[in-house]
């Protein structure tokens, strides 16, 4: 050991000395100008309690509160316009909580919970535990002995029900490991069994091995090689996930329980639980609050839950303001730091830093000033978090009380954490504190949670220093000029020998991540090199095309008008020649305009979207949009996601989940302009299948590929009926048609059909089965529900009752229009189908039509 001054001590503080420790600092931009920028409200303040809770930056909540000013927000179990944007948003926030857990909705549901805690509390409460019996064993409860009480607390269910409970140290697990129990009866025994860990400590932020989950699965791990049956994992990662990436692809944990505000600050009062879907389906509720049933009776014991594994476990009303909110959280953090691989690297530097300094200061005799409670020397990111655990001590060895440091600290702005942290298994083994001394402490008059800090001179807690996103080399340098000046017997002697060994060491800096795998993007064939517009001129074949046999008997038909729809709910493009591609005609509603949260707009929210005109051009693969007043903006017609700045999203269509990729900040800016509100457009992704669902009845012709369609590929309207429908709203005789509905053309646009034919009966085509155009064969899958968006005019982007109101009139209560078309591809044959204005159309009526 050498005697250095006080100056020596401030040179190692500095942030040079900083950088020769650890090479990782910030998110690209000055630390301290993110800090004024986005957290004002901490100038002067050291916050070193993010393991308690981290802060929210001022723009997460500005964004929130814009978008609850915006918007909307009814009770999600309504069926109103503002109900189904708030569950559609709902569900968008699920997936997204899912993307950032690297996980999709067939692998993991996402339930919504007040909190970590209430998560457990569900696991706890509807897991199949079994009591042994003379038939079999029953289930194991285990659980590290470092976990938060909520986790041990799982026990006072599991009691009551005959259940063993195992408390498991944690050298154990690969220590006692060994081959697992061989069926000796023949028979595989049926009980199930639940191990839980955390993915990292909260008190000494030891991060436990993610490979435990299939260790534990398989049965190859302790205690699950020792008993037979089926073994669940319950992943307690709440204070993982705040400065980590969990990539749940790779270890599958059965229960993974979350609070938000650990991650984002804001909400609190909200978490999840994140349950593997296979899991899911042994757990057993008993309670059924609103929402959760599809039917019950109230003078019978008779209750059926709702299919779906979400609704069944949500009760009452969700805290859907506070979901919404988690979008402004992920959209945030996103735009701040990067990714939780940079918030990682970040937060173990400061925390690195911090360790090695603390551990090399004694006082003037030569003794340490700090005892750390850790099971490394902070040099491995996959071992530890960014949390400092310790208990600091006097010139003679003896321990400081936790709450004088605390008091203290206060006094200088620092914000720590003292106690035991809700974990007294860690707290019991690094403080030396046996079970006797616990109930001692007890009768001594100590709680959890009071301010005895010493019981005969021993601990009976310590201190927590912890690392958020926007922690900074100055609050590392604070908390140490803090402990120096005030806990320190002078001079401050530095041990030399550890500094220069652990600076010397070389910290590994590997960590899990996840990255999206690259897919080459599937190219379509390149079709004339022609520009598509929406064109103001319609062709309409000659009837002499038509034979007079066909006429007589009302089989005569023709292709008159072919559409498409390149970005969802905007204008259409009409064509005279059109090819196929594989979810439909080519090109045909690829792109969707989605809101701040990912929930997708339709002219019933946003009619304006009308007035935006896609233009396509194959020449230079290229969509172009149009709107009046404002200068066009392109993108690309095909996406490569080997691009890394694409960015990829989960969105939703017509209850699907549809995978997507966004396209850029240039034509977000743009829709966001013209709408008046933050939007983005998307694209679905090349390589994303989308199947439709056949209706009850309906002959399934193999796999039917969909773009962001909301049913089928294709949609047709017959002219015959449009002309009955025109009729019958000519002949009303109220103001609101008045001058209105001269132009027949105008009613065809409202319909937004693909393919318009030419007809002699009205609604002839609700009986077809099947039908032929040119030589393009397909399959009708069904009747078209319309709703109120057919009462936007789609030059005008203005709402009317018509045509809604007296299709109901004249259809007698039915609100179909138009039917719904699936392609039969041709077999052996590579040729591109191509649609063509003046094709005859042959249907086929449904043998049930015809029958007596």
């Amino acid at each position: 050991m050498e005697t250095h001054s006080l100056q020596d001590f401030q040179d190692l503080c500095t942030f040079e000395s900083f950088k020769g420790f650890w090479h990782y600092y910030g998110y690209g931009v000055d630390q301290q100008e993110l800090i004024d920028r986005e957290f004002k409200r901490i100038k002067g303040v050291t916050y070193l309690d993010h393991a308690g809770t981290t802060l929210f930056p001022e723009s997460q909540i500005k964004g929130f509160y814009d978008d609850i000013s915006r918007n909307v927000y009814g009770n999600p179990h309504s069926h109103n316009p503002s109900s189904r944007l708030t569950h559609d948003t709902v569900e968008s926030v699920r997936y997204r909580i899912l993307e950032h857990f690297n996980t999709c909705a067939e692998e993991y549901s996402v339930i919504f919970t007040s909190g970590c805690t209430a998560a457990l509390k569900l696991v706890a409460d509807t897991f199949p535990w079994k009591a042994a019996s003379n038939e079999g064993p029953g289930s194991q409860f285990c659980y590290l002995t470092d976990n938060h009480t909520s986790v041990v607390g799982i026990r006072g269910v599991t009691a009551l029900q005959g259940v063993g409970t195992v408390s498991v140290l944690p050298h154990e697990v690969e220590r006692r490991a060994r081959k697992p129990p061989t069926q000796t009866d023949g028979e595989e025994c049926a009980a199930p069994h639940l191990f839980c860990y955390p993915a990292q400590s909260n008190f000494s932020g030891r991060k436990y091995p993610l490979s435990y989950v299939k260790g534990i699965q398989s049965q190859q791990l302790y205690p699950a090689c020792e008993h037979r049956g089926r073994w669940f994992v319950l992943l307690d990662a709440a204070c993982f996930v705040s400065c980590s990436p969990l990539d749940l692809s790779q270890y599958p944990a059965d229960f993974v329980p979350i609070s938000f505000y650990k991650t984002f600050g804001f909400p609190t009062g909200l978490g999840a639980l994140l349950v593997r879907n296979e899991a899911a389906e042994v757990l057993r509720k008993t309670y059924f609050g609103g929402g959760t049933a599809a039917a019950y009776l109230v003078a019978e014991d008779y209750f059926v839950p709702k299919p779906n594994i979400v609704s069944r476990f949500e009760d009452g009303t969700i805290s859907f303001l506070d979901i919404i909110s988690l979008h402004h959280g992920f959209e945030t953090l996103q735009k701040l730091t990067g990714s939780m691989l940079n918030i990682q690297l970040h937060t173990f530097g400061l925390a690195r830093y911090t360790y090695i300094v603390l551990s090399c200061l004694c006082h003037s005799n030569g003794k340490p000033v700090a005892q750390i409670h850790c099971d490394n020397d902070f040099q491995n990111i996959a071992e530890q978090g960014a949390i400092l655990n310790f208990n600091l001590l006097d010139c003679h060895g003896r321990t400081v009380g936790y709450s004088q440091v605390d008091k203290m600290a206060s006094l200088f702005n620092i914000h720590i954490r003292t106690g035991c942290f809700c974990n007294t298994g860690a707290c019991q083994y690094y403080l030396a504190i046996s079970n006797q001394n616990v109930k001692t402490n007890l009768h001594a008059g100590h709680i959890c949670g009071d301010s005895i800090d010493l019981i005969e001179g021993r601990p009976t807690g310590s201190i927590r220093v912890s690392f958020g996103y926007m922690s900074s080399f100055e609050d590392c340098q604070n908390f140490l000029r803090f402990v120096v000046n005030c806990f320190v017997d002078k001079p401050l002697i530095l041990d030399q020998k550890r500094l220069t060994k652990l600076k010397s060491a070389e910290p590994m800096e590997s960590a899990a991540s996840y990255d999206l795998a690259s897919i080459p993007n599937g190219q379509l064939g390149q079709q004339n090199g022609q520009t598509i517009s929406p064109s103001p001129e319609r062709i309409t074949p000659s009837e002499d095309a038509v034979s007079k046999e066909e006429k007589n008997n009302g089989s005569s038909h023709t292709l008159t008008n072919l559409f498409i729809y390149p970005v969802k709910s905007c204008a259409s493009v009409e064509v005279t020649e059109w090819p196929l591609g594989p979810q439909g005609l080519l090109y045909d509603r690829l792109w969707m305009v989605v809101n701040e949260n990912g929930v997708c707009l339709s002219q019933k929210r946003e009619p304006k979207l009308c007035l935006i005109r896609p233009i396509i051009c194959l020449a230079s693969n290229t969509l172009q949009l149009q709107v009046s007043g404002m200068e066009p903006v392109t993108v690309p017609l095909e996406t490569s996601l080997a691009n890394s700045d694409l960015r990829t999203s989960q969105s939703k269509v017509c209850g699907d989940r549809v995978q997507t990729v966004d396209c850029g900040e240039e034509v977000s800016t743009w829709l966001s302009e013209f709408l008046g509100k933050p939007c983005r457009l998307i694209r679905q992704r090349p390589e994303f299948q989308r199947d439709m669902k056949f209706g009850p009845g309906k002959e399934n012709c193999g796999p039917t590929a969909l773009s962001l369609v909301n049913e089928a590929q294709f949609l047709l309207i017959n002219r015959a009926s449009v002309s009955f429908l025109h009729k019958h709203i000519a002949d009303r005789q109220d103001s609101e048609n008045e001058g209105t509905w001269h132009d027949m053309e105008q009613l065809i646009q409202r319909f937004r059909a693909n393919l318009v034919i030419s007809g002699q009966q009205a609604f002839a085509e609700d009986d077809w089965s099947h039908l032929t155009v040119g030589d393009t064969q397909f399959q009708v899958i069904g009747r078209c529900g319309r709703c109120q968006m057919i009462g936007v005019d789609q030059k005008s982007a203005t709402r009317s009752q018509e045509p809604l109101r007296s299709l109901s009139e004249c259809r007698s209560g039915k609100v179909t229009f138009g039917v719904y078309l699936a392609h039969q591809s041709a077999r052996n044959t590579t040729a591109v189908p191509v649609l063509s204005v003046g094709a005859r159309v042959i249907p086929r009526i449904s043998e049930s039509t015809n029958k007596p």
